[in-house]
């Protein structure tokens, strides 16, 4: 039996927002650093983000209380416009995002490879509460 079999993590929301507002919200550097949090106590001071094949991001993810922070970085693989985004972790995990748009909602599908320190509860947790935020974030600034 192989143990280089990947653990794949699903998360998903439903955003009330039409999808260039969506799109827009999750690309933007200036709106990422409002969203990219799983708790108040954490979040995000600055982003880059080169939206091409090949290009770069770069979330740095901070404690408020300044005991820990890292960069969650990566480079991009593939990108279709209002449509679906494909990347590479810093660490080599693969990640796809599918934005569904239809009439005035927009579906977010997030797909991660899970990593091998954290069990899959917490990895799926955290994931899903920074989308939480986002669709928060979303909704209120259309």
């Amino acid at each position: 039996m192989s143990t280089n079999e990947k653990t794949m993590i699903t998360i998903q929301a439903e955003i009330n927002a039409p999808i260039e507002i969506v799109w827009k919200f999750w690309t933007t550097p200036e709106d990422i650093v409002k969203w990219n949090s799983a708790s108040d106590e954490w979040h995000t001071p600055h982003a880059e983000n080169d939206l091409t094949a090949g290009g770069i991001f770069n979330y740095r993810m901070e404690a408020k209380d300044g005991s820990m922070g890292f960069d969650f970085e990566g480079f991009y693989d593939k990108v279709i416009f209002n449509e679906y985004i494909e990347y590479t972790m810093g660490d080599g995990r693969k990640a796809k995002i599918d934005f569904k748009f239809n009439g005035t909602i927009t579906n977010i599908i997030e797909a991660f490879e899970a990593e091998s320190v954290n069990p899959i509860e917490l990895q799926r947790g955290g994931w899903q509460a920074i989308l939480d935020n986002f669709k928060k974030y979303a909704e209120a600034n259309q």
